[in-house]
């Protein structure tokens, strides 16, 4: 098939070009300009230029044609302005799951020539098509299982989609880019969101949103007990960062409206809880007929509850088998059937 990789100069999408290469497909590798460098230079480092280092040399070793395709103003548009608008509503947001849906295998689809059968990633994930319909199937590595991420694909994006790796660990894959001796092979996987880079998501924030200082607030008793610099520079569930003595501390809740940000020490753990609503459902072959004894994942990891899933019209609520001490709005919420990822909902409550 002719497949247009994305590359992104880290190890997994190298591995991903290589066995792909390697079955004999027609390939050409894509780098995505999303970083916005002339806007945030001045807050720090990138490492997009050495990503594209990385990816070129990758190319150059395998003979595989790179394109650089700029997606800055779209990755704004669509991903960007999400996050900044989530934080400010005093909500936690998921870029990546964003990215994934409206960039990586949405814009992206659109931009290329329609003669590329297939867009492949360097994810942990996996795609059968059964019946005339395309199933999103979990990693074998637990733990960097990337289906999380992918849960609002919708059925025309993942019958485009191929992810080499998916059926390997992380283990193997880092064993495999040492037999292809990739230049980036001792390249350490990146974190944090996207479009930051090295960049501090605080410092992020700061920029977009400023500085709106406030109360810190003991739940229990009312007390101040000291200030913070604007109610979204925190999460719920958060114990670091906050400056406090005689902890640990942990944020319980956050006034949006009044910009007060509650925390709790001794009683923090009673207040986890088993049960949230969700919104804005995402199934990714169809709705399932029985809402009893899933899965759901609320952060990515390897981390599962069992729960029940009551449906209304645009609204669930879900029921975990043990409770759960950050759960917070705007966070994902994502089913499961055993291997099967079913879609993904957004915490509203």
């Amino acid at each position: 098939m002719k497949v247009a990789v994305l590359l992104s100069g880290g190890v997994d999408s190298s591995v991903a070009l290589r066995l792909l290469k390697d079955e004999g497909h027609d390939v050409t590798a894509f780098y995505l300009k999303i970083w916005l460098q002339d806007e945030f230079s001045f807050l720090g480092d990138c490492p997009w230029e050495e990503d594209l280092e990385f990816a070129r040399a990758v190319c150059e070793q395998a003979n595989v044609p790179l394109e650089i395709l700029p997606l800055q103003t779209e990755y704004w548009e669509n991903v960007v302005n999400y996050t900044i608008t989530e934080i400010k509503e005093g909500r936690t947001p998921n870029p990546d799951v964003f990215c994934n849906r409206l960039i990586k295998f949405g814009e992206f689809y659109r931009k290329i020539d329609k003669s590329f059968e297939k867009v492949a990633s360097g994810h942990y994930a996996r795609v059968e098509k059964l019946n005339e319909r395309y199933l999103l199937k979990t990693s074998p590595d637990p733990v960097k299982d990337q289906t999380y991420f992918l849960a609002y694909l919708t059925q025309e994006q993942l019958s485009r989609a191929l992810f080499p790796i998916g059926k390997f660990s992380k283990k193997q894959i880092r064993e495999l880019a040492k037999d292809y001796n990739l230049p980036n092979m001792e390249r350490k996987d990146s974190q944090g969101i996207c479009f930051l880079g090295r960049i501090s998501f605080n410092e992020f924030i700061k920029q977009h949103l400023g500085e709106l200082p406030g109360d810190i607030v003991e739940l229990e008793t009312g007390k101040i007990k000291s200030k913070h610099r604007g109610y979204y520079f925190y999460t719920i569930g958060q114990r670091s960062g906050l400056g406090l003595g005689g902890g640990p501390w942990y944020v319980v809740k956050k006034d949006v409206m009044n910009n007060i940000i509650y925390v709790s020490r001794e009683d923090y753990h009673n207040r986890a809880r088993k049960e949230f609503y969700v919104s804005k459902f995402n199934w990714i072959s169809e709705k399932p007929e029985s809402t009893e004894n899933l899965k759901v994942k609320i952060r990515h990891g390897a981390k599962y509850y069992n729960c029940k899933l009551e449906l209304n019209a645009h609204t669930g609520k879900v029921i975990l088998d043990h409770q759960d001490q950050g759960i917070a709005p705007g966070q994902f919420a994502v089913f499961y059937r055993d291997d099967l990822c079913l879609g993904g909902s957004v915490i509203v409550e």
